[in-house]
């Protein structure tokens, strides 16, 4: 995640934007603003693009990528309803972001947004408290990053993803993402996020009864296995578990 993808998974009240009231939250200066659609794969803006609009998502998912100069590229982050993006001191956007599902925004333009953030002390808090959450958030992924097994990678991964909007743990993680992006925001190959996963299905840890989901049968244990623990107890046994679908999902692309 970055200083231009900011939750606002705690300003989910909306509110009419006027001029007559006080802007209630962040959230509320996009009330207003029509709904634009992008389709899966297409681009919300490119690196390097001028930062004109900040955007909060309504609908669906997006990735947060860093193109490189030898054309590999790092997922930095996906963004769900009431995310903000774009959010940045920056002229320019330092980030592409895509859909990675049908997706629904609703922009509104920088200089204005800036202004509304000046006028409204209660509006500069929430932003430099999402800011100071997104530190925090680039501060995980590189301790992610750190871990020293597939295991404790993916583990972490289906934690953060099965989070709700609420911060609450579900067993249902949904996976509208390709095996090429989780792979990117891990740093890990394509193949051994596939392998990594068929071991934890075997081991009834988690199953994938849809392509784009897993369902989270053992939580203790893979929080057990996010924190590191790589007892025995957790091993697939020498009977493989079958799925209903293979435990990879679809395409290996963007």
């Amino acid at each position: 995640m970055n200083a231009q993808v900011v939750s606002m998974q705690d300003a989910r009240t909306r509110a009419t934007c006027s001029q007559a009231f006080p802007v209630a939250d962040l959230s509320s200066l996009f009330a207003r603003q029509p709904v634009e659609r992008f389709a899966p794969a297409q681009a919300v803006f490119w690196q390097g693009d001028e930062a004109t609009h900040i955007f909060e998502v309504t609908v669906g998912m997006l990735r947060a990528l860093r193109l490189l100069g030898d054309g590999r590229r790092i997922i930095v982050g996906f963004l769900r309803p009431g995310d903000l993006l774009g959010v940045s001191l920056k002229e320019r956007y330092l980030y592409t972001v895509e859909a990675v599902s049908s997706v629904e925004l609703r922009r509104f333009p920088r200089r204005r947004f800036e202004d509304e953030v000046a006028r409204h002390s209660n509006l500069q808090q929430q932003l430099f408290s999402r800011l100071r959450d997104e530190m925090t958030a680039a501060q995980d992924q590189a301790v992610l990053l750190s871990r020293r097994s597939a295991e404790e990678k993916l583990a972490n991964f289906f934690l953060l993803m099965g989070q709700n909007q609420n911060c609450k743990q579900t067993s249902i993680v949904d996976l509208p993402m390709t095996r090429l992006d989780i792979a990117d925001y891990l740093g890990m190959t394509i193949e051994t996020v596939s392998r990594t996963i068929t071991k934890l299905a075997n081991s009834g840890v988690i199953a994938t009864p849809e392509r784009r989901s897993v369902t989270v049968l053992k939580m203790e244990t893979l929080r057990s296995l996010a924190d590191g623990d790589e007892s025995d107890y957790w091993t697939p046994s020498p009977y493989r578990v079958r799925s209903m679908h293979p435990p990879v999902f679809e395409g290996g692309g963007a």
